[in-house]
């Protein structure tokens, strides 16, 4: 589709605030809401998902769209004055976290606000891109999970394995300092709208159950801008702090992975890992985060000997990231290679996510449920159909298999089905084969 003139003219004001920012790495600018107008607020809406839940004003997208351009030059406008703008408080539902028996508190902004941060976003990533580090890969143009599950896999075949540090940051988005993270915005941007804005938005509060309130510390997460500012401060917490002052005087190598607040660190040697891990609690103390003592663990990683009963030091253990467990195994040629494989939880997610999929439309046509789980099948092969990781997507199909077996056999008049009566439905209704997504190669030729 071709872009209109506004939106065009958007794209190179992004690139000029791009090219500003890497000529003065060193300065802070000052003058980004300038770009921001009528043209940069009706991207910004366009940007804005249109399907997510609404806030604590009710409004839907729809609603804000049937008077888009008024709501959005009344919004421009408001930004930009100072005080007439308000915050409002964002929105506390709870979602499922890791395999379903823990909830993630997360806050909805309402459409309006996710609008306004969507433009503010627009203009601070330009800025913040040239100053990002290779090594982290959440929430960044251009970039994804899985490209950091490459990378990763690289590092690993590199050092053949090495000592991994897997970490994990306690409650991240609940522990971030308010103030340490309005500081870290300052030293690249001192636009004085944008700061108020992003002020507002962390002093904005919560409403839970009828009652607001504001805590000390934190950035709701599944705000808009919230990705963005937690990729400001771990870059400065972590990434810059290790890519410029711990890797040179480590004794080998080491490789950091970032994905959002999730990261593992690579070594070669356990001594530089034993290092690192002295000072790294400190690092983060400073900036009133905590690694889990429990979650957070260094591994031995190193690739298995080539002949069975070798002294190696013990079989190497696994550690899960991204949604995968990583571990050594062989492949069809009989070498040592880092594979990986749905991790446990998520796949125990995204079964029982299935199973009450199932149950909830067990009445539905068997046409249109086989619709629909071939649709979350193919889905979920989207992200987890990497190379090594077939198995884990057959056994899912076979897992789905049994499930809708199960809540078929509850309608009326079919509890008396055995299996082969499955069977001569699958015939007819075959769920989609496990496919690789994430390689070159056919599923076939997985170890």
């Amino acid at each position: 589709m071709a872009k209109t003139p506004g939106l065009s003219t958007v794209s190179t004001k992004r690139q000029r605030i791009a090219e500003l920012a890497k000529q003065m790495t060193a300065t802070a600018l000052t003058s980004l809401s300038q770009h921001i107008d009528i043209d940069w607020m009706r991207e910004a809406y366009e940007r804005t998902r249109k399907d997510g839940a609404t806030g604590v004003d009710g409004q839907t997208a729809a609603e804000y769209a049937a008077n888009l351009e008024d709501n959005l030059r009344s919004l421009l406008d408001r930004a930009k004055s100072g005080d007439r703008y308000r915050a409002p408080a964002v929105r506390r539902v709870y979602i499922p976290k890791g395999d379903g028996t823990k909830l993630r508190p997360i806050g909805i902004p309402t459409f309006e606000d996710k609008v306004l941060q969507k433009a503010v976003v627009m203009a601070l990533e330009p800025v913040y891109e040239q100053d990002f580090l290779d090594c982290s890969y959440g929430f960044r143009p251009g970039r994804s999970a899985h490209q950091a599950l490459e990378v990763l896999w690289h590092r690993l075949m590199e050092v053949g394995g090495g000592w991994v540090y897997e970490a994990d940051i306690e409650a991240f988005f609940d522990s971030v300092d308010k103030t340490q993270l309005q500081e870290v915005v300052r030293q690249r941007v001192r636009d004085g709208v944008l700061l108020r804005l992003i002020g507002k938005w962390l002093r904005a509060g919560v409403s839970e159950d009828g009652r607001v309130y504001c805590p000390e510390t934190g950035t709701p997460q599944g705000g808009v801008i919230s990705p963005l500012l937690a990729n400001i401060f771990l870059h400065e917490v972590l990434d810059a702090w290790f890519e410029r002052e711990v890797k040179p005087q480590l004794q080998s190598e080491a490789h950091l992975v970032r994905y959002a607040d999730d990261f593992v660190i690579v070594f070669a040697r356990r001594d530089d890992a034993e290092r690192v891990l002295e000072v790294l609690p400190k690092r983060f103390g400073q900036y009133g985060l905590r690694l889990h003592p429990e979650k957070s663990r260094l591994l031995r990683f190193k690739r298995p000997p080539k002949r069975p009963g070798a002294s190696g030091g013990g079989e190497p253990d696994s550690f899960d990231l991204l949604g995968f467990t990583h571990f050594w195994g062989r492949s069809r040629k009989g070498s040592w290679v880092v594979q990986r494989r749905t991790a446990k939880d998520r796949f125990r997610r995204a079964l029982s996510r299935i199973s009450a999929w199932c149950r909830d439309h067990r009445h539905e046509s068997i046409a249109k449920q086989h619709e629909t789980l071939s649709r979350k099948l193919k889905g979920h092969d989207a992200y987890y159909g990497i190379t090594s990781n077939c198995g884990a997507l057959k056994k899912l199909r076979h897992a789905v298999e049994r499930v809708w077996f199960k809540w078929l056999r509850s309608r009326s008049g079919h509890a008396h089905q055995d299996w082969k009566w499955m069977t001569r439905v699958l015939e007819r209704w075959p769920l989609p084969r496990a496919r690789v997504v994430h390689s070159a190669l056919p599923c076939a030729a997985n170890p």
